[in-house]
């Protein structure tokens, strides 16, 4: 009997980017960066994921996908594993995936405001008060007014940019 070969880690992390997320279909679950690791458990292929909060809605469909789009690239047996600690921070989506985010109208998170930049900021006593600018994605001012801290998304607050005046959503910092 013939034993299959198996696929390797970089082409599952190849195909894995290929899977979007159903709420932002232009950023993939990989440049969401809720992928967390890739291994063979024998002929098991274990895929972590941590969801971007556990009360995430889409977490369900995002775990479908996974487990649809690798038995797609004929991987039989798939284990997806659900890994909450450390928990998901906007610090791990990727540089591609802010971009795509930008490019398809969401703010993308502000750099140093994720979990990261926050405990950063606390060590070192500079966390203030300070408001935060959110550049419009759409003309790059930084004249912006939050609208509501809940958007289209339980993960999104709604923006408004003074100069062009077009509504926009912003990726917020969990």
């Amino acid at each position: 009997m013939a034993t299959a070969i198996r696929p390797s880690i970089a082409d599952v992390w190849h195909w894995l980017s290929q899977v979007p997320d159903p709420e932002i279909p232009v950023i993939s679950v990989t440049d969401l960066g809720i992928v967390r690791n890739v291994d063979w458990d024998g002929e098991t292929l274990v895929v972590t994921v941590t969801p971007t909060y556990s009360g995430c809605p889409a977490t369900a469909v995002i775990n479908l996908d996974i487990e649809r789009r690798l038995k797609e690239n004929g991987i039989e047996s798939v284990r997806l594993e659900r890994q909450l600690s450390p928990a998901w921070t906007t610090d791990w989506i990727s540089a591609e995936g802010r971009e795509k985010l930008e490019s398809y109208g969401i703010a993308a998170p502000v750099d140093g405001t994720g979990a990261e930049g926050r405990l950063l900021k606390r060590i070192e006593g500079l966390e203030g008060g300070a408001a935060l600018t959110v550049s419009c994605p759409r003309c790059g001012s930084a004249r912006t007014d939050k609208v509501s801290q809940f958007g289209s998304t339980p993960c999104k607050a709604s923006y408004r940019c003074r100069d062009c005046l077009e509504p926009f959503d912003y990726f917020k910092c969990i």
